[in-house]
């Protein structure tokens, strides 16, 4: 059965939605580039942080983590909102509470303020965020929609590597004796502007049922995110005290119980905040799983680098952010191209494209055994390139399969599910690789431990190439 014929059955509102127009598609895609842009921003900046506050590893991870988290914690809950009270005044008031929470980030007077502000920062960003995707979902169709999605797959691939690259530049640039502060900053012209654009350009749209909150629901998820991703990204910095391995085996129950008073509340015919039913859609679920192990390796990928270059070559944070600029030129051109060949080849581009990007990796691997310590751009150049590639044939393809079978009346929750989804792997690879690569290094040295950290993002790929294969083979 096709991703049209289902879609084709989906219950419609009687009244035509608003449709979203060039100019509110490029601010819905200026706010999606935001929040991940600022995910990455800090890695080239966490060393300069922690020279002027006086802030030590762990602390520095929190800087990282803090954001992440309640991110990622409030994603799904930030898309039922969305469906509520309407998406585009939770995009309004999301983007206003961005813009102010950067601003105290790039005014924080200490490392803990930082962490505090950061915090609030995610969690302003997961109220923005899912409404993008609902957004499109709900005032898009057809050909448009299909472009819409592949290019908010490309804005935010591009952003993931631009946001490192920016991080790099804003701090060296030292704009006005800002330092580091620059890389929150920056946030707040943006912000204005996408709210000037906002109000004029983006639609209202709603679900035609809404739901309250479900309560219970948004509690269990939460601490089941938090027992999982805090420990991981805290234990190693904090000597993996009782607390984290106490956190680890609460996560499966934690877990469990969320699934089981999810599912009731689904039986009783009451919308949860992720409903069971969702994942009924195969497209959903064969897109999610792919997207785990793509996003853990492609943060975790990041980190490493970042610290790589920075304390072991000896890069400063331009050449260390610079290093990656062939990735995001690369993937952006070739992401231009991602909706033809879809078109034409279905969702079998996703495989090529993951061993295209296996090659990649494999040649950064390769280029870091070979040149270290003598590690810079024209050395990582050909491996950067090839992996942007491949990459860019991945995400943006992912996301259209994730949602191209969920109603509109679901495209908040279906957005936050796969957000949620993506935010999450994202934190596990900065834990993940990240601790690995750093626990290897006293025993292997610094070169031998990137070269294994990038073998085993090698195998991650290669899990993503055999998932593909059980995609459906056409999108909508």
């Amino acid at each position: 059965m096709t991703t049209e014929t289902i879609s084709s059955r989906t219950v419609r509102s009687p009244v035509a939605p608003p449709a979203l127009g060039g100019l509110g598609l490029f601010t819905v895609l200026l706010a999606a580039a935001l929040p991940l842009i600022d995910f990455f921003i800090v890695n080239v900046a966490l060393p300069t942080i922690g020279r002027d506050l006086g802030a030590g590893e762990a602390v520095l991870e929190l800087v990282v983590a803090g954001y992440g988290v309640a991110y990622a914690v409030l994603l799904v809950l930030g898309g039922r909102l969305g469906d509520l009270f309407g998406r585009r005044r939770l995009f309004l008031g999301g983007m206003t509470a961005f813009g102010l929470t950067s601003l105290v980030c790039g005014l924080a007077p200490d490392a803990w303020s930082l962490v505090a502000a950061r915090v609030a920062q995610g969690a302003a960003a997961a109220a923005m965020l899912p409404q993008v995707l609902a957004t499109i979902q709900a005032a898009t169709s057809g050909p448009r929609r299909a472009r819409a999605m592949g290019l908010y797959g490309a804005t935010a691939g591009l952003s993931m590597v631009a946001g490192q690259i920016l991080g790099g530049v804003l701090v060296a640039a030292d704009v006005a004796g800002t330092g580091w502060r620059s890389v929150f900053l920056v946030n707040v012209p943006f912000v204005i502007a996408g709210l000037v654009l906002g109000a004029r350009a983006v639609p209202e749209t709603r679900s035609p049922r809404p739901e309250p909150v479900d309560g219970p629901g948004t509690v269990l998820l939460a601490a089941s995110l938090l027992a999982l991703l805090v420990p991981l990204t805290e234990g190693r910095a904090a000597g993996w005290p009782l607390w984290t391995w106490m956190s680890l085996a609460a996560f499966p129950g934690l877990a469990a119980a969320f699934y089981a008073v999810e599912r009731r509340a689904d039986r009783r015919g009451r919308t949860p905040l992720v409903p069971p039913s969702l994942f009924a859609l195969t497209s959903l679920r064969r897109g999610l799983v792919i997207i785990v192990p793509f996003s853990i390796g492609f943060s975790g990928f990041m980190f490493v680098v970042a610290v790589a270059l920075q304390r072991g070559a000896g890069l400063g944070p331009v050449p260390a952010g610079l290093t990656l600029a062939p990735m995001a030129v690369v993937f952006f051109f070739v992401s231009l191209a991602g909706p033809r060949l879809v078109a034409r080849y279905g969702t079998r581009v996703v495989t090529a494209g993951a061993l295209i990007q296996a090659v990649g990796v494999g040649l950064l691997a390769l280029a870091a055994w070979r040149d270290w310590p003598d590690l810079g751009p024209a050395a990582l150049l050909p491996g950067a390139a090839v992996a942007g590639a491949g990459q860019a044939l991945q995400l943006p393809v992912l996301f259209r399969v994730v949602l191209s079978e969920v109603p509109a009346a679901r495209a908040g929750v279906g957005s936050g599910v796969m957000v949620t989804t993506q935010q999450s792997s994202l934190a596990l690879g900065v834990a993940t690789l990240g601790t690995l690569f750093l626990s290897l290094v006293p025993g292997l040295g610094m070169r031998d431990a990137l070269v294994a950290t990038l073998l085993v993002q090698l195998a991650g790929v290669a899990l993503t190439a055999l998932l593909s294969l059980r995609l459906p083979r056409t999108v909508g």
